[in-house]
């Protein structure tokens, strides 16, 4: 149980260093984000969008309690990245292009999955 627990919370340490990381660049439009954007042909307004959904959903998965909102914050990490990735092979860039993406997706899922029940939802059974 305890290396369960120290496992999911390096995994959502890393990946809330990433998410945070990547939303500042994308909502100040800096870091190269503008030129990755623009090479797969999407507006540049939609960093900023990203980019504030994803310092919100780092602080909902850091944050106690708020069970439900964390579950919208992982599905949205789990569409964007999942996003980002097939936007990567569909305007056929390289595979190595997506491989960033795919290894936030992969932590987004463990850190989910590995997530102590205190940060799940309850379940009622009547």
């Amino acid at each position: 149980m305890k290396v369960k627990n120290i496992t999911y919370w390096v995994l959502t340490i890393f990946l809330s260093i990433g998410m945070f990381a990547g939303g500042i660049q994308q909502m100040l439009q800096i870091g190269g984000y503008n030129e990755i954007v623009k090479a797969l042909g999407y507006p540049l307004y939609l960093l900023s969008i990203l980019g504030v959904w994803k310092i919100l959903g780092v602080i909902v998965i850091l944050a106690p309690k708020l069970t439900l909102l964390k579950e919208w914050a992982y599905a949205g990490f789990f569409f964007a990245m999942s996003g980002a990735a097939i936007s990567h092979v569909a305007v056929g860039q390289s595979f190595i292009e997506a491989v960033p993406s795919l290894i936030l997706l992969i932590i987004t899922v463990l850190s989910w999955y590995l997530r102590p029940d205190n940060r799940r939802i309850k379940r009622i059974i009547k």
